[in-house]
């Protein structure tokens, strides 16, 4: 599969360092960008008017791409067939679906998020596989944890250092598997479920889906026992 999807699986055992392409270089993509830097990955980020690369600042080290985000040369140029994610974060809701689709469909990448001002196309593009984020309740911060690989940067996590809290795309080999099955073989809890755009709260027999975004708790000793049960599947006869 084009895009590293070797490299991605491999996250649920280790953070890996990755390789992101952001499509615009507003005050969210440029933040989002030194944050991705910041944290030792490598980004790649577009933008229709290279003077929008000026937000970046002067210790900014990755690739600046002058052009139109879901152009196939210019996604090229930014190493879109090297890549882990993209972000599409344009002004624009149409810019960012036809640039995030294209990066899914054309490109293979996975790992894939557009933000969008119109809440309600929401479930639409949640059907194609694009995490959208409406604007109402955007964060750089909330991007990006939907972009790094699983176990890099946790939603929460307790002040004692214990308990945490980690978003995990739910992995293709517990697709149709019980909410049960999962919480026993990776000692965690499933706390909610996000849905195509709607949270949902699990009980023991809820089937996971495709497309589900899975809130686990874990204990902090223990959370590298989940993230190794959620790339290695469900052990059947339990």
């Amino acid at each position: 599969m084009v895009g590293s999807d070797a490299r991605w699986h491999g996250a649920w055992d280790s953070v890996l360092t990755v390789h992101v392409v952001i499509m615009g270089c507003g005050r969210v993509g440029s933040t989002l960008a030194r944050s991705l830097e910041d944290r030792n990955h490598t980004v790649s980020i577009i933008d229709s008017e290279p003077d929008a690369f000026r937000r970046l600042g002067p210790g900014f080290n990755g690739d600046k791409i002058p052009g139109i985000g879901f152009d196939q040369e210019v996604l090229e140029k930014a190493g879109i067939r090297r890549a882990d994610a993209f972000a599409a974060v344009s002004s624009g809701d149409n810019s960012n679906i036809i640039a995030a689709r294209v990066a899914r469909e054309t490109f293979g990448i996975q790992q894939v998020v557009a933000r969008i001002y119109d809440p309600g196309r929401a479930e639409v593009y949640q059907r194609l596989g694009i995490t959208t984020v409406a604007t109402v309740k955007w964060t750089a911060d909330q991007v990006l944890r939907r972009i790094l690989p699983a176990g890099a940067e946790p939603d929460f996590r307790d002040p004692s250092g214990t308990i945490r809290v980690d978003h995990i795309p739910a992995p293709e080999v517990w697709v149709g598997a019980r909410v049960g099955q999962l919480q026993e073989q990776g000692r965690c809890r499933v706390a909610w479920i996000d849905r195509l755009g709607e949270g949902m709260l699990p009980d023991r027999d809820s089937v996971i889906q495709e497309g589900d975004m899975l809130h686990l708790i874990t204990r902090e000793e223990t959370a590298d026992q989940a993230y190794e049960v959620l790339g290695r599947g469900p052990e059947h006869g339990d």
